[in-house]
C-alpha cells in the first residue's frame, strides 16, 4: 500500500516516507513540462500523456507509437487491474502525439529505452527524470504518481466531479479519491491558516 502513497528511502539507517504529490500550480505544470521538453523529447511525451491521461507510469511506459498514432481515443488494458480501459485524447495531447510520432515505427514504444533497443524506458529511470524535474523547480516530493495525481487535482478543480473521477481512476471510494489527489490535504491546510481563537 505505502508504495503507492510514496517512495521509502534510507536515510542515516532509517527508512522514511516521501509522500508524492500533485503539482497544484497550473503554470508550474506547463514549466516542468517545457524542462523536461528541453531534456528530451520522450520525457516530454512521458510528461503529457501523464497529466492528460491520469494514467499509471506503468501503462504509459507500454504504449508503442501504434497505440497512439493518428487515435483520437487510447485503448489499453491497464497492468495493474487488468481492466480496459479507453480515454479520449483532448486536441492539446493529440497534437503533441502527432507531432511526436512522425517518421517513427509503429512498433517503436513512446518512451523508448536509451540503453536496450526496442525496449521501454525503465520505471526507475522515468522516476528520476520526474524527480530531478522537480528538483529543478524546488519540489522535493515528485514521483511518477506526481503525473496522475496532477491530472486527477486539476480535473477535480475543473469539474468537481468527483464520481466521474472516480470512474477515470478505477476507484470505489470518494475520499480515497479526494486523499490520492491531495484535496483533503489541500482543505485542511486552509483550515488550518484560518483558523483563529476570538
Amino acid at each position: 500500500m505505502w508504495a503507492r502513497l510514496g517512495v521509502i528511502q534510507e536515510k542515516r539507517g532509517k527508512r522514511i516516507m516521501n509522500f508524492v504529490e500533485p503539482i497544484r500550480d497550473a503554470a508550474r505544470v506547463k514549466d516542468i513540462g517545457d524542462w523536461l521538453k528541453e531534456r528530451s523529447e520522450k520525457y516530454y511525451i512521458m510528461y503529457m500523456v501523464g497529466i492528460y491521461s491520469g494514467l499509471r507510469i506503468s501503462d504509459i511506459l507500454r504504449l508503442q507509437v501504434r497505440d497512439v498514432k493518428y487515435k483520437d481515443k487510447i485503448k489499453i488494458r491497464e497492468k495493474k487491474t487488468g481492466k480496459e480501459k479507453i480515454f479520449p485524447v483532448n486536441k492539446e495531447l493529440y497534437y503533441v502525439l502527432e507531432t511526436y510520432c512522425m517518421g517513427k515505427a509503429d512498433y517503436e514504444y513512446i518512451v523508448p529505452s536509451g540503453r536496450v533497443k526496442n525496449a521501454a524506458l525503465s520505471r526507475q529511470q522515468a522516476y528520476r527524470i520526474i524527480r530531478e524535474a522537480g528538483e529543478a523547480f524546488g519540489l522535493d516530493n515528485l514521483g511518477t504518481h506526481t503525473m496522475r495525481k496532477t491530472f486527477g487535482y486539476h480535473f477535480y478543480m475543473q469539474t468537481k466531479d468527483v464520481v466521474l473521477l472516480m470512474r477515470i481512476f478505477n476507484h470505489h471510494d470518494e475520499s480515497k479519491t479526494l486523499r490520492y489527489i491531495g484535496i483533503e490535504q489541500t482543505t485542511i491546510d486552509q483550515a488550518m491558516r484560518r483558523f483563529r481563537y476570538k
